[in-house]
């Protein structure tokens, strides 16, 4: 039986999904080609939101098939209308694909591709990131929703939910639950392993280079210092939970990445005087590991956080962590008192509270990062490619 021909859009290369179309690219049963809008991300680019040029130091664009959609225009950035590509269809036709695959729903061109597809007769199949609490939505808002999704559904023929509150979401705006399949958010697992148990052997030589002293716990933080990312909520609560911990004994606080808040945290630690709070800027995907490895803790206080994929990783490197209600990886990766606690969004005394829990004993401390790795160990690539099957199977038939 011949192979399923996929063919799956997406605005441009993302380091997160790299590793996962290498491997759908070597699934048997699947020959797999990749269309982008825009391939700026594969090179050197300016990332607005952390401030600085982003120059991925994993590769982008290998181990499976691709082709870069041409556009009307410059294809330096992705919106909702730029790139203005053309030539999807032609593509679809010649390529006798029989699934188109859409990352994400809220561009024109991904609308008319699902459309195109459908009048080709390929079977349509959307991902995307949205919960109910990955944005703020007013009564108008909702109700544009619903007439959206009516539209949405007569155009997909599955959606591959990455988590519980995305499932939920589409059940909430229609979706039957026969046309749902699981296709977690999920990083390299492998990688981020590796990568923390590499890490492991230059430890004391990294809290060394770092100023950290021995034996005081690590309290990270990972993600665009910006405010949707509540860093200010952290700096609050680790400033509650320091004054209840002798100064010899407080743990340090590091923030990895840069944003438009780090100048304003940054005032308040100097105001302060806050000696163990360390910011220490961007890091690429190949540092990271070291730094996840490096602490006892990691902290996404985000509101508004469809996912959250830097507790993945770090839950790769069997650590404990905590999350305000608004990251959309709570329900699926964080179980309260087990790996971790998750705390009201906003609340910076509970979120201290949490933080004294898990850092009072470093046998529970531990214990709770070896539940992380345990968890994240069954929400894997390999959830992600019998999720895709399943779909696949359900919409043409066979696999």
């Amino acid at each position: 039986m011949s192979k399923i021909r996929l063919a799956y859009l997406v605005t441009h290369p993302i380091q997160y999904q790299a590793p996962l179309l290498r491997r759908v690219a070597r699934e048997p049963g699947l020959d797999l080609t990749v269309f982008f809008c825009s391939d700026f991300s594969a090179s050197r680019f300016l990332d607005p939101a952390f401030g600085k040029v982003i120059d991925w130091d994993i590769p982008l664009l290998e181990g499976y098939r691709y082709e870069v959609l041409p556009a009307l225009g410059g294809r330096d950035r992705v919106s909702f209308l730029r790139p203005f590509n053309y030539g999807l269809g032609q593509r679809l036709t010649a390529g006798r694909f029989e699934v188109l695959w859409i990352h994400g729903y809220n561009r024109w061109f991904h609308w008319l591709a699902m459309w195109g597809a459908q009048a080709r007769g390929l079977k349509v199949l959307v991902r995307d990131e949205a919960t109910l609490i990955s944005a703020p939505r007013n009564f108008a808002k909702r109700l544009v929703k619903k007439g959206f999704f009516a539209g949405l559904k007569r155009l997909a023929d599955g959606f591959l939910a990455i988590g519980t509150l995305n499932r939920e979401y589409y059940r909430h705006y229609g979706i039957s639950d026969e046309k749902i399949f699981s296709v977690p958010y999920a990083v390299d697992n492998e990688f981020f392993q590796a990568g923390a148990e590499r890490a492991a052997a230059g430890r004391e030589e990294l809290r060394r280079e770092l100023g950290l002293a021995p034996g005081r716990p690590v309290i990270l933080f990972v993600s665009k210092i910006e405010p949707r990312k509540r860093p200010a909520d952290l700096l609050a609560a680790y400033i509650k939970l320091t004054k209840t911990i002798a100064v010899a004994g407080a743990p340090y606080l590091l923030f990895v990445g840069d944003g438009d808040q780090r100048r304003p945290l940054e005032e308040v630690v100097r105001e302060k005087n806050l000696d163990a709070v360390r910011f220490l800027g961007f890091k690429n995907q190949t540092e990271l590991p070291a730094y996840y490895d490096l602490c006892d803790v990691l902290v996404l206080p985000s509101v508004h956080e469809p996912w959250g994929l830097v507790v993945n990783e770090v839950m790769n490197a069997g650590r404990a962590v905590i999350v305000s209600d608004q990251v959309g990886c709570g329900p699926d990766l964080v179980r309260n008192g087990e790996n971790g606690y998750i705390f009201p969004a906003g609340d910076s005394t509970a979120l201290a509270a949490g933080l004294g829990k898990v850092l009072a004993d470093p046998e529970t401390c531990r214990a709770m990062g070896a539940k992380s790795r345990t968890i994240i160990s069954h929400w894997g690539f390999a959830e992600d490619l019998a999720g895709l099957r399943q779909a696949i199977q359900s919409v043409v038939g066979r696999i």
